[in-house]
């Protein structure tokens, strides 16, 4: 009852309400259990075609991103805000992975693959974009519940 009156609250001040746990027992792996993994979030850098699509996560659960690029032009995907309110468990890069603080963007030269293990923490919306691009398509709409 105590939540359902604070989601409500909540709602009326224009904050988002409470979302449900993916799972009941996250058990010995905590956060990382994996009935408490999101859909996979897919981002596309290529010349003169969208990024991809906006996405709603839930805080507390893991999440992978997985970037790509086809090569057709040297292109960058840029949202420190977001990678702020997210805990990195790894990037992997040509099955190398690595375990950041912090990261602002990442460009791609060449065509190639990335992906990013992490949990949502922060709610909030955040914007992943394409540095020094204008248009709609040029980025994604992330909301953290």
């Amino acid at each position: 009852m105590k939540k359902l009156m604070t989601s409500a609250a909540l709602c009326l001040a224009g904050m988002p309400a409470w979302a449900d746990p993916l799972c009941d027992n996250l058990g010995f792996a905590g956060l990382l259990a994996a009935c408490n993994r999101g859909d996979d979030i897919e981002v596309t850098l290529a010349s003169g075609k969208p990024l991809g699509e906006d996405v709603v996560l839930q805080s507390g659960a893991y999440y992978e991103m997985i970037i790509t690029s086809d090569g057709s032009a040297e292109l960058a995907v840029s949202g420190p805000d977001f990678f702020r309110a997210i805990w990195m468990d790894e990037i992997v890069i040509n099955d190398i992975e690595v375990r950041p603080m912090a990261v602002d963007s990442f460009e791609f030269d060449d065509a190639g693959e990335l992906e990013l293990g992490f949990v949502a923490v922060k709610p909030g919306v955040y914007v992943l974009k394409i540095p020094g691009s204008t248009g709609a398509t040029q980025q994604i709409k992330i909301q953290i519940q």
